[in-house]
């Protein structure tokens, strides 16, 4: 209406470092503590099980840059829903981001029990049980409050997670590589010319791209970033590049302290490499960096989540309170207690966290695939900034392609290796298109 005041606009604060450390942390979670297991299970020896990391990199770079010029074309607060709206239609947005609220928070929470079943470790050698989770409550309620103090305070503290994590990954490699006596341990060397089927490769990509996953999300920061069509995508490619160079340098330690055969058979492959070389003082060593790492991770979701709630309130798709935000501070209060709820609440009942791997990445593979295919649609449209458009990925359209095409793979993997999960993936998104037109309805009710 005429008489209403202006609604305030978000202001961009963050720098292109600040961006990189958030891209950072929404990828090095604690999936490469956990998942290394796995991959080298799948490809069978130490080449292939090194070529997955790589190759997983490789593909992560290419969905960076897709991601990069998608939020340089269309940077918009929320952007993950907003350019699927844009592109395609506001119903797909909708199921896609709704899949994605739900299973954030659940993430996010699995997460930061893992990360303090760890720092648990260092004072007993049971399990933690009901302590754990008590201690992810308090660990989430302390980055709840600093980034309800305003998105300034939420990306100073990212920061020094972000870098905390890298000194601590890098070290770990580097006493994996510089400090291991008498080469891999018994078994491991024998593996590695093993050959890897294609259902193996597949298997281990579906772990690998977890480990890598996150990038994508750095989109719904693009308003709050400095000059976005340049500075957000040097930021994620800078942080991409550095997510690789450590994950390939502790692999690669993983592999020539232990063997494939001893990293196959470590859920815990990183406390095995510390204790190997470290002794009791490596075990603590890894214990506080993965629970910096979930810290880590936990806050990056908490800065970029709530934005997508934000968007999803301006056009009308959820209450208009989620779209609040505090103009001096830029905190949204209420997408943070939104946030909240949908992780508290699964923190008390929460499973495995590996149970959750297959479920995860059978929905985000086909979000990835459906945001990406969008830049195809933005190119053809054309720059709707102008032609002073700073970012254009190379390659196109064969490495956009590419990237749909992989993604879409692991997807096709998981459903017919999981179908359960991937049926209650569906399921999940599914109830997305009811409660779209419900919203649609309630909200344009109240207004009219």
């Amino acid at each position: 209406m005429a008489g209403d005041p202006p609604v305030p606009r978000l202001e961009p604060n963050l720098s292109v470092f600040d961006t990189a450390m958030a891209t950072v942390s929404l990828v090095i979670g604690i999936g490469i503590f956990r998942t290394p297991a796995l991959v080298a299970g799948a490809t069978g020896g130490a080449a292939p099980f090194l070529m997955a990391w790589g190759i997983g990199g490789a593909i992560s770079l290419i969905g960076a840059l897709v991601f990069a010029e998608i939020g340089s074309r269309y940077p918009r607060a929320g952007g993950f829903y907003k350019v699927v709206a844009h592109c395609w239609h506001p119903l797909a947005a909708f199921v896609l981001n709704w899949a994605q609220v739900l299973m954030q928070g659940a993430g996010a929470a699995g997460v930061a029990v893992i990360g303090s079943e760890y720092l648990l470790r260092l004072v007993r050698r049971g399990p933690a049980g009901g302590e754990a989770v008590w201690l992810a409550a308090a660990m989430m309620g302390v980055l709840l409050a600093l980034n309800a103090a305003g998105i300034r305070t939420g990306s100073r503290t990212q920061n020094i997670l972000s870098l905390s994590k890298i000194v601590l990954i890098a070290g770990l490699a580097a006493a994996g590589l510089l400090l291991a006596g008498g080469g891999p341990a018994p078994g491991g060397a024998g593996q590695a010319g093993a050959s890897t089927a294609p259902a193996g490769w597949l298997a281990a990509l579906v772990a690998v791209f977890y480990t890598y996953g996150g990038y994508q999300n750095t989109m719904n920061l693009a308003a709050d970033v400095r000059q976005p069509r340049r500075g957000l995508p040097r930021a994620v490619c800078a942080g991409m590049l550095v997510v690789t160079a450590l994950y390939l340098s502790i692999n690669f330690a993983y592999v020539r302290t232990l063997g494939a055969a001893g990293v196959a058979a470590s859920p815990l492959v990183a406390a095995d490499l510390a204790r190997r070389v470290l002794g009791g003082a490596g075990e603590a060593f890894v214990s506080i960096a993965i629970f910096l790492s979930a810290a880590g991770f936990v806050n990056a979701t908490m800065l970029h989540l709530p934005r997508s709630y934000l968007a999803m309130a301006e056009d009308r798709l959820l209450p208009a309170v989620l779209g609040r935000f505090d103009p001096r501070t830029q905190a949204q209060g209420p997408g943070l207690a939104f946030f909240a709820l949908t992780a508290f609440v699964p923190l008390l009942f929460l499973g495995s966290f590996e149970r959750l791997l297959g479920f995860v990445m059978f929905t985000d593979a086909l979000s990835l695939a459906v945001v990406a295919s969008c830049l195809f649609v933005l190119r053809r449209r054309g720059d709707p900034g102008g032609e002073d458009m700073a970012f254009r990925m190379p390659g196109y359209p064969w490495l956009p392609l590419l990237f749909i095409l992989v993604v879409l793979g692991v997807a096709a993997h998981i459903a017919v290796s999981q179908t359960r999960t991937a049926l209650a993936g569906c399921a999940v998104a599914a109830v997305g298109v009811p409660l779209y037109a419900v919203l649609r309805r309630s909200l344009g009710t109240a207004q009219s």
